[in-house]
């Protein structure tokens, strides 16, 4: 089951992810980028129906329509992913999360499966000295998520197997399907990050290669389940992930699975990277763009993890989203033509 939501247009969207506690200069800001759609995030104390459709009237007021809404609280959950105590009443958690979100007609919400957070290193510099996120595998010690942090080099007391990932990614998936499917919310899951095969002794075996998210999508088989592509995930597995990022565009798209997208680029792949601008990766955007406009993506692009220009967050955000906009207007008048 999918939401009719006649205010959504079919095809690519550019969106901003923004506050759901917006002032009348944030909403203005998104508005004066051109830009007509918004991503959201809260915790798990404000993740209610009432708040969710709160959000959707308040932006819809400013001429925004809220596609996404995620809930930290049941995102990148170690009881979930490591069948840990609190694993039940997580899941449960979860689905109400999925039917609060279809009854205030939020079709979308981003899902991770990481046992133990976002891995980074120390930030550095990209270009002109702008601040961005870094990792290097030799020196990276821990990850972080929702204020925990989770320390190496056993971030949960052993060494789990890569049986006990999937099979608790079975029980979870096999739960929430039915819900999501009734619900009519589709689930993009976002790739491990960063994808290498294990850290803090947890196997980044699932969202870590085309592989991995192949047999996790076919063990859901459920059109409510796919993908939130991260492109700069992807760009930081390089070889790991088992196929470049146009091609996995192209089987997952083709096969409508691509349920959002986040579009950002770094400077190379692991072992060390570093997040830079869109135009100043080692990937051709444009290249990423133009595979999604091929097989008629028919979701929302976001940019990501956006380094910090001029000390002013909005400034990055502009520019990214001012990138993105030119070559969704390229890849579209190639295509038209």
């Amino acid at each position: 089951m999918f939401i009719e939501r006649p205010d959504i247009e079919p095809g690519i969207k550019i969106a901003a992810q923004t506050t759901p506690e917006p002032t009348e200069e944030d909403t203005a800001f998104v508005k004066q980028m051109g830009v007509d759609y918004v991503v959201l995030w809260t915790d798990g104390d404000k993740a209610s129906h009432d708040y969710y459709a709160s959000r959707r009237d308040l932006f819809a007021a400013a001429g925004l329509t809220v596609y996404g809404f995620g809930s930290s609280s049941v995102h990148n959950q170690p009881s979930i992913t490591l069948g840990l105590p609190g694993r039940d009443e997580k899941i449960e958690e979860y689905k109400q999360h999925l039917r609060n979100l279809g009854k205030a007609g939020i079709p979308y919400t981003t899902y991770a499966h990481m046992a133990n957070g976002i891995w980074s290193t120390e930030r550095e510099t990209t270009r002109g000295g702008a601040s961005a996120r870094a990792f290097n595998l030799e020196t990276a010690r821990q990850g972080h998520w929702a204020g925990e942090i989770f320390e190496a080099p056993l971030t949960h007391g052993r060494a789990y197997s890569e049986d006990e990932i999937w099979d608790n990614f079975e029980t979870f998936i096999k739960q929430v399907v039915p819900v999501a499917e009734e619900a009519g919310v589709k689930i993009g899951i976002h790739p491990d990050d960063p994808p290498v095969p294990e850290l803090g002794g947890i196997p980044r075996c699932i969202f870590g290669s085309f592989e991995g998210y192949k047999r996790a999508l076919e063990i859901a088989d459920s059109p409510n389940v796919g993908l939130c592509l991260c492109v700069g995930c992807w760009l930081e597995g390089g070889d790991w992930m088992g196929k470049d990022v146009i091609e996995t565009i192209h089987y997952f798209g083709e096969r409508n699975k691509l349920f959002k997208i986040h579009f950002r680029n770094v400077s190379q792949p692991l072992p060390y990277f570093v997040e830079t601008f869109l135009d100043n990766g080692y990937m051709d955007m444009y290249e990423v763009m133009r595979a999604l406009r091929a097989v008629d993506f028919d979701g929302v692009i976001i940019a990501d993890h956006i380094p910090l220009m001029a000390n002013d967050r909005r400034v990055g955000t502009a520019f990214s989203i001012g990138y993105m906009k030119a070559l969704l207007e390229r890849a579209n008048a190639e295509f038209q033509g």
